[in-house]
């Protein structure tokens, strides 16, 4: 996509915005290689959740739940963050307010070079002492030993939220006040099923953000924004990099 193909009315308002929130999905990440979760081929039609991702798993055989994560934090060890991912962090740069909001867990965002991000589902690259709470970032992979323990000699776990766990505390709220504030809000590569990070677009839009959608096929919420972007994320997110380019070149 060319930043031509941009219509005007949504490059203008975009331009002028002090605010922008962005929530992403499974589909950023999969340009970058890494498997979606849902779907007919994704992640959770290979495994069976009740096993790798709930708190009764890990607590019935903690080695057979770091089993899948240490394989799934090898994998990532090898993949690269994207165009798309490189093209948020630098608008992080350009506006006065700007919240990354992630269902992801890959820590390609960071990567990328974003900073405020929300990770509304934790980070893989995390791991929880489950006696202290104590949360810390272990780049490890594979570990010497399943389940891992840390230096303490306590066992750790990952830090992901599984399925029947809160979200992390204050992420969400954190998350609804950046939507409800916003002047734009980009939803990227979700198929927007997934609560309570679905309501966040509509937070936006009542609030009277100009939201916009980019992702391979329409969604639940392609009727309700302003704007769906049909395509990859790597090819559709760097041409509103380049109107803020072109905005401080004419300045």
């Amino acid at each position: 996509m060319k930043t031509s193909d941009i219509p005007e009315r949504i490059a203008e308002r975009f331009a002028a915005a002090d605010s922008v929130a962005v929530l992403t999905g499974s589909g950023i990440s999969a340009e970058s290689g890494i498997e979606t979760f849902r779907g007919e081929d994704g992640t959770w039609s290979k495994v069976n959740i009740e096993e790798v991702a709930t708190p009764q798993a890990f607590e019935r055989d903690p080695a057979k739940v770091w089993q899948w994560y240490d394989y799934r934090r090898t994998k990532l060890k090898s993949v690269e963050p994207n165009p798309a991912h490189y093209a948020l962090a630098a608008m992080e740069r350009h506006f006065k307010h700007f919240t990354l909001i992630t269902q992801n867990v890959d820590n390609l965002h960071r990567r990328a070079g974003s900073e405020n991000i929300i990770e509304l589902h934790g980070n893989i690259w995390e791991v929880i002492d489950t006696v202290t709470g104590q949360r810390e970032f272990n780049h490890e992979a594979p570990f010497d030993e399943i389940p891992p323990h840390n230096s303490r000699g306590n066992l750790i776990r990952p830090g992901v939220v599984w399925f029947g766990e809160m979200l992390p505390h204050g992420a969400m709220e954190s998350a609804s006040r950046a939507a409800q504030t916003c002047d734009v809000f980009l939803v990227v590569g979700t198929s927007a099923v997934v609560q309570p990070a679905a309501s966040l677009p509509l937070f936006a839009k009542r609030a009277g953000a100009m939201v916009l959608e980019f992702t391979l096929d329409y969604t639940v919420i392609s009727d309700a924004v302003d704007h769906t972007f049909i395509g990859r994320a790597g090819e559709t997110i760097p041409p509103f990099l380049n109107i803020l380019s072109a905005e401080l070149t004419e300045e």
